[in-house]
């Protein structure tokens, strides 16, 4: 029975449309996932456009749930669950875990298990506690399955949509830096306020900061300075999978030995089709999230993966039939984003 829904579930997952976007479209959103907060006038002789075409086609691609930009912060354990529910529960399950804020990205997926998550905690005892008394006790799930994230080696906020040319996306400037005279420590108030205002909208005005939460403009322009030159809060733009090109949304978990870890450093990044690739604490000691074109492209990839990294063993795949969440967003079966999430803070 479960195999028969796996094979309907996947054939309904891959048959989402696709979202065409125009050249400019896509030259905008591939300068957007270089600098996410970068100025329309900054963008104006990269793209080729004025900046008020800019912000108006930014606009439209936002409210249509075509692209977003997040900003979040960094720290703390990640990992990632595979977690399985009952059938008859698994929609009461998906709804909850979109409002929880400790879930970045919530997967309804094929195979083994029934959804893909991947949770921020404070520490390795919050993500204990979280697993334990929260996804645990939580009504309708049957299992979790942790795997505690030791490093990301790539991240889904450096793929590109390869929209410019290279010397173009160099001329996107990066973030500018603190002034000197900003101070060094951001008070926790501070921090805490411009975290709740840029999970809701990575693009954000300082001005509508300062206006909404009482703080100067420029405590809150050298705040998010500083913030983003210690890496304590990054920003990243994200679009919905039927307009990349790339449909086929698929994780691996690779079992691997030490020395191939060590090359995987190396190779997987000069890899496109790779959105995620981490090393965990598990029996896959690297686990993989992938875009591909194609849904025949997924056996390509893997022969391509397991030549690239001689002595490691794919154990197993999850093909995403549907993406509940993604950062701050839930996500309709279009891949289009369709809201917030809950509580506008990670």
């Amino acid at each position: 029975m479960r195999e028969n829904r796996v094979v309907d579930d996947i054939a309904e997952g891959i048959a989402v449309q696709e979202i065409t976007l125009d050249p400019i479209d896509r030259r905008l959103v591939h300068a957007l996932q270089i600098e996410p907060r970068a100025s329309w006038n900054e963008l104006s002789p990269v793209i080729g456009v004025d900046a008020s075409t800019l912000a108006r086609r930014w606009a439209r691609l936002r409210e249509e749930g075509i692209a977003w930009v997040t900003g979040h912060p960094t720290g703390g354990q990640v990992s990632i669950m595979e977690i399985d529910c009952e059938r008859a529960k698994m929609d009461a399950v998906i709804q909850e875990l979109q409002r929880d804020p400790a879930v970045y990205v919530l997967d309804v997926t094929s195979g083994s298990r029934d959804l893909m998550a991947i949770v921020f905690a404070p520490d390795i005892a919050g993500l204990s506690d979280y697993s334990l008394h929260r996804l645990g006790r939580l009504d309708g799930v049957r299992s979790v399955r942790t795997h505690l994230v030791n490093e990301t080696l790539i991240d889904g906020a450096s793929w590109r949509l390869r929209a410019l040319e290279p010397v173009e996306a160099q001329g996107v400037r990066p973030p500018r830096p603190p002034r000197p005279r900003a101070a060094q420590r951001v008070p926790d108030d501070l921090r805490a306020a411009i975290e709740r205002e840029v999970w809701a909208d990575g693009r954000v005005p300082v001005a509508t900061i300062a206006e909404r939460t009482g703080f100067a403009p420029q405590r809150v322009a050298d705040a998010l300075a500083t913030l983003r030159a210690r890496g304590s809060l990054r920003f990243r733009t994200d679009m919905a999978r039927a307009a990349s090109g790339w449909p086929i949304y698929t994780w691996y978990f690779v079992e691997a030995p030490a020395q191939v870890l060590e090359v995987a450093r190396t190779a997987i990044t000069s890899v496109p089709e790779v959105r995620l690739a981490i090393t965990a604490a598990s029996r896959y000691n690297l686990i993989l999230a992938v875009w591909l074109r194609r849904l025949a492209d997924v056996n390509r990839f893997e022969l391509a993966l397991e030549n690239a990294l001689h002595g490691a063993r794919i154990g197993d795949r999850a093909v995403v039939l549907r993406i509940a969440k993604h950062m701050n967003q839930t996500v309709g079966a279009d891949t289009r984003a369709t809201g917030l999430a809950g509580p506008a803070s990670p």
